[in-house]
């Protein structure tokens, strides 16, 4: 009985343990999209007030040229990743829908 006891409480232990441990590749995704989505804003944005200020060097119209840019680009990158992720979130009920017909036929079998 006493080995019971032994085992049943490191089973339980390492149940704890799995519990706490984080996954860092579900947030290594978000990361990446964060740190790429800011370099491409800030280059594109960069790149319209210089050609903008190469055109007519006014400050007021170089700043609202840069928060026209901004505005533009998030807009466009929320766009994207709002259509990246559902068509990531079709394919995958696709792909579920799929594997449960195939699993009742092979039920039907037996």
């Amino acid at each position: 009985m006493e080995s019971y006891n032994v085992n049943n409480s490191l089973n339980i232990d390492m149940e704890k343990n799995q519990e706490t441990a984080f996954d860092y590749s579900k947030r290594s995704q978000w990361l990446r999209a964060a740190v790429l989505g800011a370099i491409d804003g800030l280059v594109s944005t960069a790149s319209l007030m210089m050609g903008v200020g190469a055109v007519k060097p006014d400050f007021k119209t170089m700043i609202l040229t840069g928060f026209a840019g901004l505005v533009a680009g998030a807009c466009s990158m929320a766009i994207g990743e709002f259509v990246s992720v559902y068509s990531q979130y079709d394919i995958e009920v696709a792909q579920i829908k799929s594997f449960r017909t195939r699993c009742m036929r092979l039920l039907r079998l037996l």
